[in-house]
């Protein structure tokens, strides 16, 4: 389950940025996640929840938003919305895409007390 490592690496960016503000308290977390970035964010809330236990962010509500993905055709040159790494370019049905966004993980706001 690698999203436990990439809640860890979620919290350490959480704390680091906490202890800068001089802030004892998170009390929100809002991630961005990209439609292509093949994670799983009910199992990634879940892996949050475990890892905060006992730190700065323990009892924070932790949310996530999806932007979707973005893609450019190397065919045909058209961008499009893209959901979906195996889907094709709805213009040409050609395979061979270049991603413009979509792939990041972002903690994108704290909330503190």
């Amino acid at each position: 389950m690698h999203e436990l490592t990439l809640a860890e690496s979620m919290m350490e960016i959480v704390e680091s940025a906490a202890a800068q503000a001089r802030v004892t308290k998170v009390t929100r977390v809002r991630l961005s996640i990209g439609a292509l970035a093949h994670v799983e964010s009910d199992a990634l809330l879940y892996c949050c929840e475990i890892v905060s236990r006992g730190g700065v962010a323990a009892g924070a509500c932790f949310e996530v938003e999806r932007p979707p993905g973005r893609a450019q055709c190397k065919v045909c040159e058209q961008e499009f919305v893209l959901n979906h790494l195996a889907l094709g370019c709805p213009h040409c049905a050609a395979h061979n895409l270049l991603v413009l966004d979509g792939e990041q993980m972002k903690v994108v706001e704290i909330g503190v007390a």
